[in-house]
């Protein structure tokens, strides 16, 4: 008998309403993306493709590119007006290794990057230095060889769809969530996202659903088992892992926005209305964090011990500055640019201080998502107001008012990014698990008795892809401070993409088959993307061989075919031999 399970979803209620761009960057064009399509018009109450993809983000865009250039048709739904998700409407400038120039990423993903340079190079009034700079870095921030604005990488991405959207290959279906999904046995057969915007509801079939979103939503609503939180060490044999499993213990998430800074103006915002709350919040995490949250002493997220951070708009520059928080997400450098282009430059605010541990988003009541989704965005308000009034600076004044919230830098009307920073979802339960011993440097030595230097990550027979990043592990709702393991540059196995019961349903962001643990280094944007790009193909080699991504992974044969197609297309699946950093 045929069954159907219809699940409600619970999801994030974000902005969407786009504020006007600032003057000294040319708009995005995005309007193509609602253009019509062979597969019906988005107001059409069905429509079906070769693949569905629920979620816009990193790892959703890369699985629709990948598939419409490997000739599916694609339904992508996007929450937000923005696709990108970390890249854009999270306002997460890239982390990446050290090698991301050379190799260790995709073809695609590489290919981003350079148009990012040549996009600013196009379009931008550059220095003739930075002009001729191969490795332009508009922003010259420390967290990666490529800081830039959010508003940049979202028309690059657009221009990299566009083809396919014209072509009516993919359909985008943007301020779309998913709200329900039916099954039928051990498949998916649908799913309805509802339009935030005029409320009426489409219908989603295709043989392939893929579940992209930032916080595996389509996991409850489809019964595919998953897991949340941290896993015990008796389950996973991790030796970081919790002594019990914590399925409420996830990594905190952040709400990010931009500023820039303009000496001798005064840019103050109106006090938050929780400020007096946050201003003397001591957070509760063992081991202990030093004192209030809104301050630059800190516990360093590499040893845990107090550090104080700096924070000077008008001095902090590179190489003068090791300790500024300025400088650390800064996206635009306005020595980068000509005399007058940029009054100021911008940075993200996404550090220590403004990551929200004091409760999750997803496994909780309606009521509860709607209070942490607020705490947050009064956290990071109150973190700015903090700055503009109180904050100390090195010439003993008190607080930055010239710092201006840059609300046309993330498109919103408040000046908060359109969605939060999510750094952990649901993740599936899936056919192969990424442990702390596959790629954790000590679980690896302890485990073999073997030098450092001698070892490197679990080599998978199944590789998909590539990423390297430490075990990054951010403060948590059940009270952990930072955790942060060295790791080896790793694989990712298709075993992790598969879900060990659902047959037609993938993951491509966070929801993967990783652990707490692993987690913290499987969530940055290259993997992401990879995930995703991996992801698009499986499905295209899927429909074309009549087979199911279990079979691929399960068949010598089928996935040396797979994986020869994925190197083809630039999908490494192997590092070089390393030189230890």
């Amino acid at each position: 008998m045929k069954r159907r399970n219809f699940v409600k979803g619970m999801g994030l209620a974000v902005s969407t309403v786009l504020a006007k761009p600032g003057l000294s960057r040319p708009a995005p064009a995005h309007a193509f993306l609602a253009s019509r399509s062979p597969l019906g018009p988005a107001s059409s109450a069905e429509m079906k493709a070769d693949v569905v993809i629920i979620g816009g983000g990193t790892g959703g865009f890369a699985a629709a590119l990948a598939a419409a250039r490997n000739g599916l048709r694609v339904i992508m739904t996007e929450e937000t007006d923005w696709i990108g998700g970390q890249l854009t409407q999270q306002a997460v400038p890239p982390d990446e290794h050290a090698w991301i120039e050379s190799f260790g990423a995709t073809r695609t993903y590489r290919e981003f990057r350079t148009r990012v340079r040549e996009y600013y190079r196009r379009n931008y009034p550059l220095t003739a230095e930075a002009r001729a700079r191969w490795n332009l870095n508009p922003g010259n921030g420390g967290v990666s060889r490529l800081c830039h604005e959010p508003t940049v990488a979202l028309a690059v991405l657009n221009e990299m769809l566009a083809p396919y959207v014209s072509g009516g290959r993919v359909v985008l279906l943007l301020q779309h969530k998913a709200m329900t999904a039916s099954t039928q046995g051990d498949k998916v057969t649908a799913v309805t996202a509802r339009s935030s915007v005029s409320g009426k509801e489409v219908t989603l079939t295709a043989p392939y659903i893929v579940d992209a979103t930032e916080l595996g939503d389509l996991l409850p609503m489809t019964g595919t088992e998953y897991v949340t939180g941290s896993e015990s060490q008796k389950e996973t044999g991790e030796p970081h892992a919790s002594l019990e499993a914590r399925p409420q213990n996830m990594q905190a998430f952040t709400w990010c926005l931009a500023v820039d800074y303009l000496e001798g103006e005064d840019h103050t915002i109106e006090k938050p209305e929780d400020y007096s709350f946050w201003r003397s919040y001591v957070p509760k995490r063992k081991p202990a964090w030093p004192g209030p949250l809104l301050s630059l002493t800190v516990t360093h997220w590499r040893n845990l011990v107090p550090y104080t951070y700096t924070l000077d708009p008008v001095n902090e520059r590179i190489g003068s500055s090791v300790t500024g928080l300025w400088l650390y997400r800064r996206i635009a450098d306005k020595s980068n640019f000509l005399p007058g282009s940029y009054p100021g430059d911008i940075t993200i605010i996404n550090w220590d201080q403004n990551d929200y541990s004091l409760g999750n988003i997803y496994e909780v009541s309606e009521e509860e998502v709607k209070r942490h989704l607020r705490g947050a965005r009064q956290l990071t308000l109150s973190l700015l107001y903090w700055l503009q009034t109180e904050v100390p600076r090195p010439n003993g004044k008190m607080g930055w008012p010239g710092l201006r919230l840059r609300k046309d830098v993330v498109g919103t009307e408040d000046g908060l990014a359109k969605y939060p920073y999510i750094r952990e979802s649901r993740r599936i339960k899936a056919a192969f698990t990424i442990l702390e011993q596959h790629m954790g440097t000590d679980a690896r030595v302890k485990a073999t008795g073997k030098k450092e230097e001698a070892l490197a990550a679990e080599p998978f027979k199944d590789s998909v892809g590539l990423g390297s990043y430490p075990i990054d592990l951010h403060a948590s709702s059940g009270g952990d401070n930072f955790l942060t393991l060295k790791a080896y540059p790793f694989q990712i196995p298709l075993g992790a993409l598969v879900p060990r019961r659902m047959e037609n349903l993938l993951p491509a962001c966070k929801n993967i088959g990783a652990t707490h643990l692993t987690n913290g280094c499987c969530r940055l944007h290259p993997v992401e993307w990879n995930i995703g790009e991996a992801v698009g193909m499986l499905v295209s080699f899927c429909l074309a061989r009549k087979t199911n991504p279990r079979q691929v992974r399960n068949s010598a044969n089928l996935f040396e075919e797979f994986q020869k197609q994925l190197q083809t297309d630039g999908i490494e699946t192997q590092w070089p031999k390393l030189t230890p950093r």
